[in-house]
């Protein structure tokens, strides 16, 4: 039995270089001579499929519990791509030689005023949605403290803080006039059903 061959990443060409994004069309093989191509964005100066460089994250996602109230921590922030606004979690990007948890402290401040006193975990580095993108992420769970204010925003940014209960949160997850992130739907609705512990 003559053994299948493996996919392999051909080559990849550059399409859009914008300054969080680029484009590039990568060539490939699957089991068969037949070559193929994909489109894939990427936060990097070249795809990770061409690199092999998976071990640095682009982003922290910020699942933070707000100790004195026992509320989570969700952002409602306008998203162009949806034309509207979506609920999430604090996130941003890791700077260049930052620590996912520093990046988490960090972000967490600048978006919600917030300031963060104990990292409870942090995931490995997580795909979303890798049938486009080679983003990674890590989710960072914390505590914080502190009165929510956006004051730190830049002019990018149009989000409002929201210290919700497990309550509160599952009605929002209940809602499907609403959009969410995936992530922050699914920790939210798990937050909600466990009352929050």
């Amino acid at each position: 039995v003559m053994p299948k061959p493996k996919p392999e990443i051909i080559a990849a060409e550059p399409l859009a270089d914008a300054r969080w994004l680029r484009l590039f069309r990568i060539d490939y093989r699957l089991a068969g001579p037949d070559r193929r191509s994909w489109i894939v964005a990427t936060r990097g100066e070249r795809p990770r499929c061409i690199t092999g460089r998976f071990e640095d994250c682009d982003a922290v996602i910020i699942v933070a519990l707000h100790r004195p109230s026992s509320r989570i921590v969700v952002t409602r922030e306008y998203r162009v791509a949806l034309a509207g606004y979506e609920y999430g979690f604090p996130a941003g990007l890791v700077e260049a030689g930052e620590s996912p948890e520093a990046a988490a402290r960090r972000e967490l401040r600048e978006e919600t005023g917030l300031e963060a006193t104990r990292v409870l975990k942090t995931s490995p580095c997580l795909y979303s949605s890798a049938g486009m993108t080679d983003e990674s992420m890590v989710m960072v769970y914390l505590e914080c403290t502190g009165e929510p204010s956006t004051a730190g925003n830049d002019a990018s940014e149009l989000i409002e803080v929201l210290l919700l209960s497990p309550e509160e949160a599952g009605r929002l997850c209940s809602d499907p006039t609403l959009r969410f992130d995936a992530k922050a739907w699914l920790v939210l609705s798990g937050f909600a059903a466990a009352g929050g512990r």
